[in-house]
């Protein structure tokens, strides 16, 4: 799961690197072999936007990830002042414990989609560069990057 992790981490990074090093970087890491078979520029500008926009959904999980556990057990270090109202209130205590608790079991949940989205760009990878026969992994793709758009542009606009 963490080498997964790893890997979708690195997709961004990969999606501007050359057609060898995204496919050294599955056998190397993930210990996957991914073969290339009729290599094109348009193979290649397809797998570098389906990768980079999926590549940055795992970063903003990433971020969000340690944002909910940072601000879960440092909860009165970032916001006591407005604890009466919060979940967990009226008191500090159990703001901080409710707070503390929900940060603790999204995190997780975030670093495991992390890894699933890091199973999906070695299926993109195959069936882009590799020839794999398994569409499915394109529209996944699509719809995870298109979804993750919405998300990011909610979330900025409720900061």
């Amino acid at each position: 799961m963490a080498r997964s992790a790893v890997y979708e981490l690195l997709a961004l990074p990969l999606a501007f690197t050359r057609v060898r090093t995204r496919l050294r970087v599955p056998r190397l890491l993930l210990r996957e072999p991914v073969g290339a078979h009729k290599v094109s520029l348009a193979r290649c500008l397809i797998q570098s936007v389906l990768s980079g926009s999926v590549g940055l959904l795992g970063w903003f999980l990433a971020m969000l990830s340690v944002l909910v556990l940072v601000r879960g057990l440092a909860y009165p270090l970032v916001a006591a002042d407005g604890y009466e109202n919060s979940w967990g209130g009226p008191t500090l205590v159990g703001a901080w414990a409710v707070h503390a608790a929900l940060g603790v079991l999204i995190a997780p949940v975030f670093v495991g989609m992390i890894a699933l989205f890091g199973r999906l760009q070695l299926q993109v990878t195959r069936t882009v560069l590799g020839g794999d026969r398994s569409w499915w992994a394109i529209p996944i793709a699509l719809v995870l990057a298109a979804s993750g758009a919405l998300f990011f542009v909610a979330w900025v606009h409720q900061i």
